[in-house]
């Protein structure tokens, strides 16, 4: 077992962070113990816990919360660290010896709720509130709590961690024998995070839909909230509608079949140029104007501040903007750009961490990079950009990457970009050996959307790590009403599936076994 655990205290901050970029092996591997031959019950292990001050943390309250149709019994352990951190851990009837720590999303400041695939698969499984309580799309706790900045930024989850440890042996007797992170979104930045700063903290790691690059993400989306801002440049949704549907005519079927899915983006010409009102005034929703048509090409192009040093790649068109989890809910916003999540994101970051004054309008905030020293701290913070993870692989971890094709929230090619880099600087036999990066058509931002959004990453990690058995081509599935719609191949990027099945027939589409996972 490793050695991962410890508590970061206030005291120690400066120590902890001066030590958190540094890694290694840990030489001589020593096999983990077997699970114990008998588990203790989610009863048994709420009357074990209830009350215990463990590992720098108070359980305050245990309950069991009995099987449903979705989640089986466990027992609830909710838990503080002082000052305000706050997690619960779940224990399932049946432990499997393992955990899984799930990551959290936005700003966090709420505890996820519980991972129904982990805990039917017998985990115990973690989350927390990351150290402060707040709305998810707030940071103003950020601006005067310096020690709940670190903590959202990447200090939270090895402090949890150590006391996860000691209440788990206490719960069971013994500590877990492997440990596994999952996250996306922010919760894909934290394991990301968790792989670059703590490479000893987890066996293996699935990072979905990563928020890596936090402080070129947050400067695409003001650029883009800042063109919907400008004089004519917002988008109503006939005008998103016309542009999804102009993509979808030029693009869909050259994966082979016209199924509302454009399954390789990448390899889409469309130029949006074409939908371009006469004289580029706004005459309708048949046309985009040329203030609507820079609200694209801010949306498509790279963003890049301070002389390049932080980035974000832009979106790929995918012709599936106007479903409702797209554009509406992240870009143009349900009655304007200041109800897009882009633009409160990036409104709230402008507004703590860079103007450090809540009364600042954030789309007059320019140029976003105006305080280089603002940027570095934000990004000393919060990203995790580095692809240097040879002390993760040396100690044995395994990292799968996973993005939705139709994100309208973080940019698939931006996570592209960062597996690219992997490459850069790992080698690619040390990538293939150790990192699995998977794109699914058509999904949206974690879930959702018209592709196939649902795939059991966490099983094929524990099959790599305990098994060693390298992921090849995964199967995802889209559920509708609690059945299988479709199943489609999720492949090994930069493959996308291509229908190579019957022509014209309905019903062979929807089956994975008729696609095949192709190059570009």
């Amino acid at each position: 077992m490793r050695n991962r655990f410890f508590i970061p205290s206030l005291a120690g901050l400066g120590v902890v962070l001066a030590l958190a970029g540094c890694g290694g092996s840990d030489g001589d591997v020593i096999a983990p113990p077997p699970p114990a031959t008998t588990i203790a019950s989610a009863q048994q292990v709420c009357e074990t816990l209830s009350g215990k001050a463990l590992g720098g943390a108070t359980v305050v309250s245990t309950t069991v919360v009995t099987a449903t149709g979705t989640l089986p019994t466990f027992c609830r352990v909710s838990a503080r660290m002082d000052p305000k951190l706050n997690f619960e851990l779940r224990l399932p009837d049946n432990w499997n010896g393992k955990l899984l720590y799930g990551g959290g999303g936005g700003y966090n400041g709420s505890i996820p709720g519980p991972d129904a695939t982990a805990l039917k698969a017998g985990y115990a499984n973690v989350s927390s509130d990351s150290g402060h309580q707040a709305n998810g799309l707030d940071a103003s706790w950020a601006l005067n709590d310096p020690y709940a900045a670190q903590l959202f930024g990447s200090l939270s989850i090895p402090t949890v961690m150590s006391s996860t440890t000691e209440l788990v042996r206490a719960a069971y007797s013994q500590a877990p024998t492997r440990s596994y992170f999952e996250g996306c979104s922010n919760g894909g930045r934290e394991a990301l995070m968790m792989a670059q700063r703590y490479p000893n903290l987890f066996d293996g790691i699935i990072a979905r839909a990563p928020a890596y690059n936090w402080v070129g993400v947050m400067g695409a989306f003001n650029r883009t909230a800042k063109a919907q801002a400008a004089p004519g440049g917002a988008l109503s949704t006939e005008k998103v509608a016309l542009l999804a549907s102009a993509v979808r005519t030029a693009c869909d079927a050259g994966d082979g079949v016209a199924d509302g899915i454009v399954s390789n983006p990448s390899a889409c010409t469309f130029n949006p140029a074409t939908l371009r009102c006469a004289g580029g005034a706004d005459t309708g929703n048949s046309c985009l104007s040329d203030a609507q048509l820079a609200v694209v090409t801010s949306w498509t192009t790279p963003a890049t501040f301070a002389g390049g040093t932080y980035r974000n790649a832009g979106w790929w068109l995918t012709g599936n903007e106007d479903d409702p989890g797209a554009w509406r809910a992240w870009v143009t916003g349900s009655t304007g750009v200041r109800s897009a999540l882009q633009y409160l994101f990036s409104d709230t970051t402008v507004k703590t961490y860079l103007a450090r004054d809540l009364t600042q309008e954030s789309l007059t905030y320019t140029p976003y990079d105006q305080n280089p020293g603002a940027l570095f701290g934000l990004a000393a913070l919060n990203d995790a950009t580095s692809t240097d993870l040879r002390p993760f692989i040396n100690s044995g971890g395994k990292l799968i990457l996973w993005h939705g094709g139709n994100d309208s929230a973080l940019s698939t090619k931006t996570t592209a970009e960062y597996f690219a880099g992997l490459g850069t600087t790992l080698g690619a036999a040390t990538v293939e050996s150790n990192v699995r990066f998977y794109v699914a058509p058509g999904v949206n931002h974690c879930a959702g959307g018209p592709g196939a959004d649902t795939t059991d990453l966490l099983a094929s990690l524990d099959g790599w790590v305990v098994g060693n058995t390298a992921p090849a081509t995964l199967t995802a599935t889209k559920v509708v009403s609690g059945a299988v719609a479709f199943s489609r191949p999720l492949c090994r990027y930069p493959q996308y599936p291509r229908y190579t099945g019957p022509a014209g027939n309905a019903q062979a589409a929807t089956l994975a076994a008729n696609y095949t996972c192709t190059s570009p």
